[in-house]
């Protein structure tokens, strides 16, 4: 037996197996994001859904990290073939495939041992294996906004978006630099496992299940004036009413500003307008009153704040790809596991 490999025990299932790949310059931090978000989730008998190894191109051993220590990877290219995720940190030292966007030998033969299928995700620059790899090639993705003007000019069949924390396209995923890696793989539960196992492991993180906006907001930009108001108060007001109509002149009354200035001022902060801060608020809240309540789909979309069962099946249709009852199903269903992808292109 493949020593990476271990045979689950009679009339279980098997984790699924994230595999991420260690390349020299890697940062550490990012490294273990992918160990943190999906060694946490457990099934009602309390088994780990997901196992996590880390591996290198190279036969067990160190690999050389960013920061004034290496890591002791414990696994070859091989672990790759056994993968049902894998993905690929940020690194400094990509070489050709930072600089030319050409793939060493020795990497292309370790990407090569994965299995068609398999989902694949990059955090920050990694995203440059996977557009030298040829993945990317037609599709949109994204990185750290710093690297984005580089990676479209060294791969212009890519569609870069600099904005978003991250994108998902069904079986590749990319995302935006270093702490938008977190972002990512609660998606990545998320979409396997539903809102409210994403959401036990954000709170046990201590990181929100669902940041608001994309990167534009971390955009170095002149300080703004001290004086100048948050919107932060209009939005934990607003959280408490999701149920009730919200309009965007009661939202600017609650920070004293002109409906434009609010307007403006939010976009700023929270990377989005207020409308489609409103929509994914609630598109959220009736994700979880799907997943853990009994409630009919009506008073579901009550509750939710959209209104009518018509109008929140095609809020879930456009941000979810499924009707309510279908998501329902899927997350309410033994083991919580999903038949299929839910695909989404996400900007926060």
């Amino acid at each position: 037996m493949d020593p990476v490999q271990s045979a689950p025990p009679s009339g279980d299932v098997r984790p699924h197996r994230v595999v991420v790949l260690a390349l020299d310059g890697l940062l550490p931090f990012e490294a273990g994001i992918p160990h943190r978000i999906f060694g946490r989730p457990r099934d009602g008998r309390g088994r780990r859904l997901y196992e996590v190894v880390t591996c290198s191109v190279r036969p067990p051993g160190p690999v050389e990290t960013d920061a004034d220590f290496t890591i002791d990877v414990a696994h070859g290219p091989e672990a790759l073939a056994t993968a049902d995720t894998v993905i690929i940190p940020a690194s400094y030292e990509l070489g050709p495939v930072y600089e030319r966007g050409e793939l060493t030998d020795e990497l292309a033969a370790a990407l090569a041992l994965i299995r068609p299928g398999t989902r694949i995700a990059s955090i920050c620059t990694g995203v440059y294996v996977l557009a030298a790899a040829g993945h990317l090639d037609g599709r949109r993705a994204t990185t750290h906004w710093a690297d984005a003007e580089r990676l479209q000019r060294l791969f212009p069949r890519v569609e870069v978006d600099p904005d978003v924390l991250y994108i998902d396209d069904g079986d590749i995923l990319t995302s935006a630099g270093v702490a938008a890696g977190i972002d990512l793989c609660l998606h990545m539960v998320r979409r396997d496992h539903g809102a409210e196992v994403a959401n036990d492991v954000a709170r046990r993180t201590v990181v929100p299940p669902h940041r608001d906006g994309g990167q534009a907001q971390y955009i170095q930009r002149p300080v703004p004036d001290a004086q100048q108001a948050s919107t932060s108060a209009a939005r934990a007001w607003a959280l408490g009413r999701l149920h009730e109509p919200i309009q965007l002149r009661d939202m600017a009354a609650r920070e004293a500003m002109s409906v434009r200035t609010f307007t403006r001022r939010f976009r700023e902060e929270a990377g989005v307008s207020p409308g489609q801060w409103l929509t994914r608020q609630r598109v959220e809240r009736a994700r979880q009153l799907l997943e853990s309540t009994d409630l009919s789909v009506d008073q579901v979309a009550r509750d939710a704040g959209f209104g009518t069962a018509q109008s929140m099946r095609q809020h879930l249709q456009a941000a979810l790809g499924v009707t309510p009852t279908a998501y329902r199903r899927t997350f309410r269903a033994a083991g919580g596991r999903q038949d299929g992808p839910v695909a989404a292109s996400v900007a926060g």
